[in-house]
C-alpha cells in the first residue's frame, strides 16, 4: 500500500522560511509527486510538483520564485523549500502524488490519486 507522509510546516511570520518534506512508501517507480493547498474558503490550488524520474519541475505563478521543489537522494521524497513566505500562503498543505509513466510532464491537471494528510503552515503579517 503506498503511502504519503509529510513533515514540517508550522507558524512563521511573513519573510520568514519553512521546509516540508513528502515521502511515498510502498512506491519504487516514478510518479509526479508536488503539493497543493487549501486556504479556508478558498478552493485546493497546485503549489508545485516534480517528475521523480527526471526531476522536471512545475509551478504556481504565486510562488515562482519564493518556493522551491526539490528531491531527495530517495527518489520518491520531495522537499518544498518556502522563502519569502506571505500571510497569503497560509493553508494546509497536501502532499500529492500521481503514479505515471518515464517521460512524463507534471503539472497539476493531473488525477492525483495519492495524497498525505496535511500539514498546516500559517504565516502571520
Amino acid at each position: 500500500q503506498v503511502q504519503l507522509v509529510e513533515s514540517g510546516g508550522g507558524s512563521v511570520q511573513a519573510g520568514g522560511s519553512l521546509r516540508l518534506s513528502c515521502a511515498a512508501s510502498g512506491y519504487t517507480s516514478v510518479m509526479c509527486l508536488g503539493w497543493f493547498r487549501q486556504a479556508p474558503g478558498k478552493e485546493r490550488e497546485g503549489v508545485a510538483c516534480m517528475f521523480t524520474g527526471d526531476g522536471n519541475t512545475y509551478y504556481a505563478d504565486s510562488v515562482k520564485g519564493r518556493f522551491t521543489i526539490s528531491q531527495a537522494n530517495a527518489r520518491n521524497t520531495v522537499y518544498l523549500q518556502m522563502n519569502s513566505l506571505k500571510p497569503e500562503d497560509t493553508a494546509i498543505y497536501y502532499c500529492a502524488g500521481h503514479p505515471t509513466g518515464f517521460g512524463a510532464r507534471c503539472h497539476f491537471g493531473f488525477d492525483y490519486s495519492l495524497w498525505g494528510q496535511g500539514t498546516q503552515v500559517t504565516v502571520s503579517s
